[in-house]
């Protein structure tokens, strides 16, 4: 249509005079000026941190998503941790490598001391507004700087702008901790959180050093990222201080001894390089115990099960016999671990004890006591278990795989394969006896696979089918006499092996 009108104006400009001419020759470049089109514009608004997410976990092709990344902008500053969450959510590394590239090009925000040379300079006040806009500033403007700009000549639209500006450079941090307790960032004491153990705060955006203490406590730490318009929330989970790790004090209620466990963060299942490993060790997982505990400095041994009889006029289990021999005639080794007990029997003598059975990660964040390999050290020294719990050395690993009519435990038997007392071989570095080999350890938890998400004191499922016990036996080969191995047994069943260590919450004497 506009072209329609061009010609025919065109064939009157033939006809007319140059005045006229010259006047429909401008009227011919307004139509096309005005008639062009708008420029294009960036394609909708800057792509914000949860639509980026959302379109990965939507299945979005990665050439797709990182070409509207491209298009669009962003909105926010991706971080290193947002990266990871992307990465678990599916996203490739064109994905990640186009977020950071238009991170980098994003224009560099204006120092305060940019920002006055511009004023002073008399750069007009319209263009130093626009720059404020479109670069933003690296610092927070108060109130002070700003009337220092006024006396260099910035007027109310400057300082409107660079208030707004400073809103984007402040970010949210919203902790929350014990009451009372300290909060520093960088250094610099920012208050006290409330009697609920809270406390919000504002401050640049970037990286800090967070820090929050209280006394009796072990200290926080942890660095976080602020970033524009988003609240960080963060559990400041402070931990007790407690005894020395391994500390060992006698439980009047037992009289055995306990040792504290302190909190800490282990990789719970399969070790490094132990191929023995099964599917039920796996995956690997960080857990962290948040509460120290105490737990049994040995098994249970027989002496203090009878006490607990005694006491509770409950019946001692029957004789653990294997192949027709008896293992403790007449439990007559006070100090050798009691055996044969349900996984009920168990859980009520610690309870008598004042204790409890420990969780399943409790109990194998003990046994290892920072060691990340299958055993905390030589099994021969650490252990009894098939190769040497009877009279003359048995290849353990050998009589297992041959198995043919039920040889492997009937070797044993000739051999006089048994339990032991308990405390004879070497403890570990909390200072535990017989945490591996011996007799197995029932633990408080109801069997379930392993997730791969990182968990604070998991207690597992409410119910199940099968109990856990862990730590191997007298009885079982190299395979079984390893950190990580899972074992279950029903609640009712009764084995001349299945045994158990207490744990205990409150402090000892």
């Amino acid at each position: 249509m506009l072209w329609s009108a061009i010609r025919t104006a065109w064939n009157l400009l033939k006809s007319w005079g140059p005045m006229k001419s010259r006047i429909l020759i401008a009227i011919i470049l307004f139509l096309a000026v005005v008639a062009q089109p708008a420029l294009p514009q960036q394609a909708g608004a800057p792509l914000g941190k949860d639509q980026v997410l959302d379109l990965v976990k939507f299945g979005l092709e990665s050439g797709e998503l990182a070409k509207r990344i491209k298009e669009r902008g962003i909105d926010f500053e991706p971080t290193d941790d947002y990266f990871d969450t992307l990465r678990q959510a599916g996203a490739q590394e064109l994905v990640i490598r186009t977020l950071r590239e238009v991170r980098q090009a994003r224009p560099k925000p204006l120092t305060r001391e940019q920002v006055g040379r511009l004023v002073a300079s008399g750069v007009p006040i319209q263009r130093a507004v626009m720059l404020v806009k479109q670069h933003g500033i690296d610092f927070v403007a108060d109130e002070r700087y700003l009337q220092t700009l006024q006396v260099a000549g910035g007027d109310d639209v400057l300082l409107s702008a660079l208030r707004e500006a400073s809103a984007a450079v402040i970010g949210e941090l919203v902790i929350s901790t014990s009451p009372n307790s300290e909060v520093y960032l960088d250094g610099a004491l920012q208050g006290r959180a409330d009697a609920q153990g809270g406390l919000t705060l504002k401050s640049k955006l970037g990286p800090h050093a967070l820090k929050v203490t209280l006394s009796g406590k072990k200290d926080f730490e942890q660095s976080v990222t602020l970033v524009a318009q988003q609240t960080t929330s963060i559990q400041a989970r402070l931990l007790d201080v407690g005894p020395p790790p391994g500390t060992a004090r006698e439980n009047p209620k037992d009289g055995l001894k306990y040792v504290w466990i302190p909190p800490g963060t282990f990789m719970m299942g399969c070790s490094p390089g132990d191929d023995l490993c099964g599917t039920d060790e796996k995956p690997v997982h960080q857990v962290t115990i948040t509460k120290g505990f105490w737990l049994g400095q040995t098994e249970v041994p027989v002496g203090a099960y009878k006490r607990f009889v005694t006491a509770t006029g409950r019946q001692m289990p029957p004789e653990p016999t294997s192949g027709g021999r008896a293992l403790n005639p007449g439990w007559g080794g006070a100090a050798m671990p009691i055996v044969d007990v349900t996984w009920d029997e168990a859980a009520s003598y610690c309870t008598w004890a004042g204790g409890r059975l420990p969780t399943e990660a409790e109990w194998e964040y003990a046994a290892r006591a920072g060691s990340t390999a299958a055993r905390y050290g030589d099994l021969d020294e650490i252990a009894w278990y098939t190769d040497n719990s009877g009279r003359a050395r048995l290849d353990g690993m050998k009589l297992a795989k041959e198995n043919a009519a039920n040889s492997y435990m009937a070797r044993q038997d000739e051999n006089g394969n048994n339990m032991h007392d308990v405390g004879l071989k070497s403890p570990n570095a909390f200072g535990l006896y017989d945490i591996l080999g011996n007799v197995w350890e029932f633990v408080n938890d109801w069997y379930e696979k392993y997730q791969p998400n990182p968990v604070q004191d998991p207690m597992g499922p409410a119910s199940g089918t099968y109990r856990d016990r862990r730590g191997g036996m007298w009885s079982g080969y190299v395979y079984y006499v390893r950190a990580s191995f899972r074992a279950v047994e029903e609640p009712s069943g009764r084995e001349n092996d299945d045994g158990m260590r207490c744990a205990k919450d409150s402090d000892l004497p």
